[in-house]
């Protein structure tokens, strides 16, 4: 193609000769238009004059053999060519820039303006009544905060549409998750204390929220309301775990960390969110580097095109030293309306801070290079077929075996990035449903499971696959709307029509028609692996059962037989052929057995009859 050939040499003499000193925006285009290189200069002149007249690296040569054209802006001072430069990197997306790929919405905590407020999942514009606390590095980090929530301050986390139709609590008040407003089991002024420590708790105010609550604590013990009391005294104890776990001694603004390491073609920027003294976790990023590997080149390039347009806080530690600094902060100040300073040289806690979030960057890093045509790469091959905002980190699948209806085992597989995580498999044997209900027995299994996790057993999902379509699926949601599990992915994995391996579909909770990859697709082939272990795991889980099943004398299986009448009665006949052939009235002559009894286990033995 031409674009790949070498151009006929750009006439830079020329063009110099009459390029202005102001400030500006150059970009550098090939012989078909399209844009190689954005750059922003004080001196257009001088910066551009640069690329002609010195030694360069490899890089540099090649896309300079293919110039064909300069375009200029100019703007008024440096950091306006700073905020115009970082724009059309964006948009145009040019080949020989450093590139930062991620550039999605960030979650946040909304904490609704109803009279009895629910705390939620947000992501998008904030443009609904309330306040928001954020933003959250991912959706897990976010996910843990509000599990957090729900044990330490019982506030509702359903959406209005299920809370508006209850008739009775749900789930969440039986495990002691929520205060259940919506069937008036608790009142305005006690939901609002609930609300109010959560807000101070968000705010960064674990210490203030500690003071009250010990207060109250002192007060219910002197009206000898000593459960309240108690209670009061746990939920103390389990915020002081938690302030101690979560905030950053010694700061109690917000901040970010950022760290960087490159190598081997590939760079990864590590940033770790502090907010209000808290850290609210830590987020990869792999910019598309062109082949650069200096890191404060790439962590300049970062800063710009992840802060301009975002909400910045007021302090950034970097752990290496950014071109043009100053301007950086100039800009960061501007766009943020309060001061930003970028701050590399540090001691102590901070200097720490750092280095944990090198030694991360280093093995995210590590991590992505091994796994390039691996793991890694379905799935992000599986965050654009899904068009997730964001890789997913956490998977569970789950899987109904039986045997015509009997013996029903529910299994639930989890993957990471890496792999199955088998530590976290589960199996559930399933009772109490009618012989072949799947949709219940899934239910059942999915009550089991995220109770538990609600309860603080365990870590949600981003993505929750399902084995089966629409009917499934359905039966899944009921199910973690009943339990306020938000932010989780539900996808149901249901056989083509010829139920051939490769014709799957798949159903995205919400949208009526089913995505079909193609049969080589690195998702669909990552999604087949998840589907397929937990097929295994639960067609194993049943096989044992069934085993044991076999193995169990049907004489434990009739109330009021224990070890010691079943002894005698195997005594008595020989064994359990004999007990088997006896009549109710040789039964009753065995020590012990009644006549109910006798006929309980005359009819165990002859229930086809």
């Amino acid at each position: 193609m031409a674009a790949n050939k070498p151009t006929p040499a750009f006439d830079h003499k020329s063009f110099l000769k009459h390029l202005t000193r102001l400030p500006g925006v150059y970009r550098m285009l090939d012989v078909e238009g399209a844009v190689l290189y954005v750059g922003k200069a004080k001196d257009l002149k001088r910066r551009v004059s640069s690329y002609f007249s010195r030694a360069l690296n490899r890089r540099i040569q090649l896309m300079v053999a293919r110039i064909h054209s300069i375009e200029v802006t100019v703007t008024h001072t440096e950091a306006e060519a700073l905020i115009l430069e970082n724009n059309l990197i964006k948009s145009l997306k040019p080949k020989y820039n450093i590139l930062l790929r991620d550039d999605k919405s960030y979650p946040y905590i909304y904490l609704s303006a109803d009279s009895f407020p629910r705390l939620a999942y947000h992501r998008g514009r904030r443009k609904a009544k309330g306040r928001f606390f954020g933003p959250y590095p991912n959706a897990g980090s976010m996910r843990e905060t509000l599990q957090l929530l729900q044990k330490l301050f019982p506030v509702r986390q359903c959406d209005n549409t299920f809370y508006n139709n209850r008739s009775r609590p749900c789930l969440q008040y039986q495990i002691k998750r929520c205060g259940a407003p919506c069937v008036g089991l608790i009142s305005e002024a006690d939901y609002a204390e609930d609300v109010k420590d959560a807000v101070l708790f968000l705010e960064g105010k674990a210490s203030q929220v500690i003071d009250g609550l010990v207060k109250r604590m002192e007060r219910a013990s002197a009206a000898l309301e000593f459960e309240q009391a108690a209670r009061l005294r746990d939920q103390i104890a389990a915020l002081s775990r938690v302030q101690e776990k979560q905030y950053i001694t010694g700061e109690r603004g917000d901040m970010d960390i950022i760290a960087c390491a490159a190598k081997g073609g590939g760079a990864c920027v590590q940033l770790f969110f502090i907010r209000n003294g808290r850290n609210l976790g830590n987020k990869s990023f792999f910019p598309n580097t062109a082949g650069v590997e200096r890191e404060g080149e790439i962590l300049t390039a970062f800063i710009a095109q992840y802060y301009i347009g975002k909400q910045i806080p007021q302090e950034i530690l970097l752990s290496h030293s950014p071109d043009d600094k100053s301007l950086l902060e100039e800009v960061l100040t501007q766009e943020a309306g309060h001061q930003v300073r970028l701050r590399q040289q540090v001691r102590g806690n901070r200097a720490q801070g750092l280095r944990m979030a090198l030694q991360n960057a280093q093995l995210a890093l590590d991590a992505k290079l091994a796994s390039k045509a691996g793991m890694q790469q379905r799935v992000e091959a599986l965050q654009q077929s899904l068009s997730l905002d964001e890789m997913p980190n956490r998977m569970e699948c789950f899987d109904i075996s039986h045997t015509s209806g009997e013996l029903t085992v529910a299994s639930c597989v989890v993957f990471d990035a890496t792999g199955p995580v088998k530590a976290d498999y589960r199996r559930f044997n399933i009772d109490g449903i009618q012989g072949g209900d799947d949709y219940a027995a899934m239910a059942q299994a999915l009550t089991r499971r995220y109770t538990r996790i609600q309860s603080g057993e365990g870590v949600l999902p981003d993505i929750l696959f399902i084995d089966g379509g629409k009917g499934q699926l359905r039966a899944a949601a009921n199910v973690l709307d009943e339990l306020a599990v938000v932010g989780v992915q539900l996808v149901g994995v249901a056989k083509g029509p010829d139920r051939r391996p490769g014709m799957e579909q798949l159903f995205l909770f919400g949208v009526d028609s089913p995505i079909i990859l193609p049969a080589d697709s690195p998702a669909l082939h990552l999604v087949q692996q998840i589907r397929d272990e937990a097929h295994r795991f639960a067609i194993t889980g049943h096989r044992q059962r069934r085993e044991k099943s076999r193995k169990t004398s049907v004489l434990e299986q009739i109330p009021g037989i224990g070890a010691k009448r079943r002894q005698r009665l195997l005594k008595q006949f020989g064994g359990l052929q004999g007990v088997a052939r006896a009549g109710i009235v040789d039964l009753e002559r065995v020590g012990g057995i009644s006549r109910k009894l006798a006929e309980q286990i005359y009819a165990a033995f002859h229930e086809d009859k």
